[in-house]
């Protein structure tokens, strides 16, 4: 957000990375996943994007940080979409080994003394896997033999595996069954019950303190953005938005004229619903063994009405929002 526009509304800091909103539901995972966690359990936690999952999972590994009772081990590579089974194991060697200028060593002895090194610890290890919904089926597999490996040698283990809701369905079907029928599936709900809370909530630790955020929104442009808008980051961005157009003319309050002209047209329509649960035309198409331009033709209305049909109604078994 321009300096200017943060200046003229008393705004401290961006909407942006401003700390965790804590709801009862996430509290109540925070637990549940420790739990879970601590009998060395593959976990799935879902959740749609822009909901939060990143913010939240910080938060949890910060608490678990802080009691000391878990060790974190994540894979820091920002090339998700080419994570394997040996570099979330080299992650693991990282983060487990103890000593200094440990040698990673060769795969015919690696998950013997990974086993080893857990041992050791002497405490659970959560390996937490971001963006999981796009890891190989041979990934997924590989992670669950890992599982049973350091389990057999009396280690524990978690596999935490974070993505959109195509995840939660993904291990659901029949193929997946020796996968999914062993996870934990946590559904991240994010903001979804508390939007306009979450809004005000924003507002404050953003705003100079004390400064009362009616001065800055107006109650019903607050209400309005709370109502068409669902996950955090939507709201985060319609604010910024709101609050710069607001400032070309010169308006404080924000009102709801401003914001009704900054809301996204098309932001419920069916391609971005999908793409927001983890479904994009490649996807849609592996899954439903059709061309990706059949899919391209539903997206924009150009199929006829008995072939649209019968593609919502595969899309719908497969668990795929409509």
């Amino acid at each position: 957000m321009l300096s200017d526009v943060m200046a003229y509304y008393g705004l401290t800091r961006d909407f942006q990375y401003v700390g965790f909103f804590e709801t009862a539901h996430s509290q109540q995972m925070v637990k549940e996943l420790k739990a879970a966690i601590k009998l060395g359990r593959l976990i799935a936690v879902a959740g749609i994007m822009g909901c939060g999952k990143t913010t939240t999972l910080d938060h949890i590994q910060q608490a678990m940080k802080k009691d000391k009772d878990i060790l974190i081990s994540t894979s820091l590579t920002v090339q998700k979409n080419q994570i394997t089974l040996e570099t979330l194991m080299t992650a693991l060697f990282y983060d487990v080994a103890m000593e200094k200028g440990f040698k990673i060593p060769k795969p015919e002895s690696r998950e013997r003394v990974l086993r080893e090194l857990i041992m050791k610890r002497q405490k659970p290890i959560a390996l937490f896997i971001d963006e999981a919904q796009d890891l190989h089926v041979k990934t997924l597999l590989g992670l669950k033999r890992l599982n049973e490996v350091i389990r057999g040698g009396g280690g524990v283990l978690s596999i935490v595996l974070v993505g959109q809701p195509k995840l939660r369905n993904d291990l659901r079907q029949t193929k997946m069954e020796e996968i999914g029928s062993r996870a934990i599936i946590f559904e991240l709900e994010g903001i979804r019950s508390q939007r306009r809370e979450y809004t005000d909530w924003l507002l404050k630790q953003c705003l100079i303190p004390k400064t009362d955020p009616a001065t800055v929104f107006t109650s019903e442009a607050l209400d309005l953005l709370a109502t068409r808008l669902g996950t955090a980051l939507q709201i985060e961005d319609h604010l910024t938005r709101a609050l710069v157009e607001a400032y070309k003319v010169g308006q404080k309050p924000v009102k709801v004229e401003i914001v009704e002209l900054v809301l996204t047209k098309d932001l419920n329509d069916i391609e971005p619903t999908l793409l927001r649960n983890g479904y994009n035309v490649k996807t849609i198409a592996e899954l439903l063994q059709v061309k990706p331009a059949e899919i391209r033709q539903f997206l924009s209305g150009r199929l006829d009405a008995a072939r649209t049909q019968e593609l919502q109604n595969d899309m719908l078994k497969a668990g795929i929002p409509l």
